[in-house]
């Protein structure tokens, strides 16, 4: 990703992450983004992309955009619940249609409403049972996937601003409106993989913090991220 739309004021406020990137963020294999948001064949059958990305650069390269990131975990998430990816699509085809939005499941209208909203729509869809069956259980649904999955999201004007992937008080923020939506020290501004990479490179969290001029905490903080991350 390096150099690529670096100098793009269109990315501005959109995040712009690779699938090996967004890989290691929302713990969803990369091959697993492509299939989403490029569309993939199977024998004689071929699947358009979940939905439409933010991101199309000119170098041909598949980004996502933060909104791509947020969705994609959300859509994870229900797989994980027992959703196959064609029933998928049929939630985010019919949340698109209810919420007016190309993202559904970055809104925070979604956060409080989706369980009902898609409810509504699939109760009369006889092929749609096991959709229907899964948003039934109102309190699983919103407890062990739409919840955990919007967990630590800042929402402005119903769409999700900024992530918090370990909670606020660690600190780490991913601002598409901040270095490209890339994992960062909050109260420094500094990448967490710049940082982490300064303590590899030099061999002691103390001599990266004084190069960034940031605290050690601040520094220890992203190794541990960058760590978690790898694991």
């Amino acid at each position: 990703m390096d150099g690529v739309g670096k100098h793009d004021t269109s990315l501005i406020g959109v995040g712009l992450y690779a699938p090996a990137d967004a890989a290691r963020l929302i713990n969803v294999p990369a091959a697993k983004l492509a299939r989403w948001l490029k569309g993939h064949g199977s024998g004689n059958r071929s699947y358009p992309p979940l939905w439409n990305r933010q991101i199309e650069l000119i170098d041909g390269g598949l980004y996502l955009g933060f909104l791509d990131l947020i969705q994609s975990r959300m859509a994870s998430a229900f797989i994980e619940a027992g959703l196959s990816a064609q029933k998928v699509r049929r939630a985010l085809v019919l949340a698109r249609e209810l919420i007016d939005n190309e993202h559904p499941f970055a809104t925070s209208r979604f956060r409080t409403d989706g369980r009902t909203l898609l409810l509504e729509a699939l109760t009369d869809a006889e092929d749609d049972r096991p959709l229907v069956d899964l948003f039934k259980r109102g309190q699983y649904v919103m407890r062990n996937v739409i919840e955990p999955s919007l967990k630590g999201i800042d929402f402005e004007t119903d769409i999700a601003a900024r992530w918090w992937p370990k909670g606020r008080s660690s600190d780490i923020v991913l601002d598409p409106k901040r270095q490209f939506g890339q994992p960062i020290i909050e109260s420094v501004g500094v990448p967490t993989a710049v940082l982490s990479a300064a303590a590899s490179a030099e061999g002691s969290v103390t001599r990266a913090a004084e190069m960034y001029r940031v605290s050690q905490e601040a520094v220890q903080r992203a190794v541990d991220f960058e760590l978690g991350l790898s694991a």
